[in-house]
């Protein structure tokens, strides 16, 4: 198969799992064209079956915002018509999916028709998409989709709860490599952040207020208390400064080191000991998947996705969103010997192979197939 995928290229999750899906389905012998407007983060250079199409937009001096979504579309068209595609995969609803129904009613009226397929990761339906000024577009790019998926049953009712549409959602989750080998932790490079006697806690994310990263300096700072242990910041954003801050409150700056953005946290989260995800609300929670693959267990809140992922007393231990107590008592419990923190450790890998890459691109290339035979049915 030739498919498009239209996505976000940043460090955030729907991002990331775009790329990852476009590579691995590369590997699978697809044909996979990236169109967006710079090189996605976790691209690389060189890989066989993938093509990059940028999208520049001009600066035009009579609009206050560059239209990015008619040139978008325009892009998907001439891709389309000089390469062939089978199929539209696009990675979150605004402004991709509507971008590919105009670039689809524009192949259509030269006879072409591109079926695309739209998924959906969270801020699109859970914050984005409870503005009204956006809900109409996003209702009708939903009903117009060839196909929809979601990466939760939390964000598929979420959709349903929100959104005019009758469309079938089909749930596929994110998903990760997960290593075939037990992770070997690299001690020269841990001892540089904790001694061998000294637990060290992560967390990764874009610092933004939802992600409620002053919960995770409370819970450490009370951890600390009772069992020294160190804290690895990854990420960056509008909350850095106030966590920046509280640090120094609470006299933790020797105990916490801010990472800052990472292309890859994998080798942050193989020498740390737990995860620390407090979030107000996670659609999946790409994170603590990340963390649970290497074998990292996972200390978060019960909210949204995430306890699809994190199972309570297997993977992790969960807890109400900003219970900053029953987190501390969490992270203690799993901390508290060898013998249970190995139990965690390995539950973890378990479940994280459950979300591996390869039954995961499985299940869209059986969505691709099913759309286009049912594509060549309708011609």
């Amino acid at each position: 198969m030739k498919i498009g995928i239209v996505l976000y290229p940043t460090y955030g999750g729907s991002g990331i799992v775009a790329t990852e899906l476009g590579k691995a389905l590369a590997k699978k012998g697809h044909e996979i064209h990236f169109i967006t407007y710079s090189h996605p983060v976790r691209l690389g250079m060189f890989t066989e079956n993938v093509f990059y199409h940028e999208v520049k937009v001009s600066d035009y001096p009579l609009f206050q915002y560059e239209p990015y979504e008619t040139v978008l579309a325009s892009k998907i068209v001439d891709v389309v018509k000089h390469t062939g595609l089978d199929l539209l995969h696009v990675h979150y609803a605004i402004p991709h999916a509507s971008a590919a129904f105009m670039a689809r009613q524009i192949l259509e009226s030269q006879d072409i028709y591109i079926p695309f397929v739209t998924t959906l990761h969270g801020t699109d339906i859970t914050l984005v998409g409870k503005d009204s000024s956006f809900e109409p577009v996003i209702t009708f790019c939903l009903n117009q989709s060839d196909a929809v998926t979601a990466v939760s049953e939390d964000l598929k009712k979420d959709t349903y709860l929100h959104f005019d549409t009758e469309k079938e959602i089909h749930v596929i989750p994110n998903f990760i490599p997960v290593p075939k080998d037990k992770v070997i932790v690299a001690q020269s490079v841990r001892r540089r952040y904790a001694k061998d006697n000294e637990p060290i806690l992560c967390h990764v994310s874009n610092f933004r207020k939802v992600k409620r990263v002053q919960d995770v300096i409370k819970v450490f700072a009370k951890v600390n208390k009772e069992k020294k242990s160190n804290l690895l910041l990854v990420g960056d954003g509008p909350e850095r400064y106030h966590i920046e801050e509280l640090c120094r409150e609470l006299d933790l700056c020797d105990r916490v080191k801010f990472l800052g953005k990472i292309r890859d946290a994998r080798h942050v989260l193989e020498i740390s000991d737990l995860f620390l995800l407090p979030s107000e609300t996670e659609s999946f929670g790409l994170a603590a998947l990340e963390a649970m693959a290497v074998g990292v267990p996972v200390i978060s809140s019960n909210t949204g996705g995430i306890p699809e992922v994190n199972l309570h007393g297997y993977s992790g231990l969960l807890s109400d969103v900003g219970d900053v107590d029953d987190m501390t008592k969490n992270s203690l419990e799993i901390l508290c010997c060898n013998e249970t923190h190995e139990r965690y450790k390995e539950n973890a890998i378990e479940r994280a192979r459950q979300f591996d890459i390869h039954k995961i691109v499985s299940e869209y290339e059986g969505l691709y197939e099913r759309i286009l035979l049912s594509k060549r049915l309708k011609c």
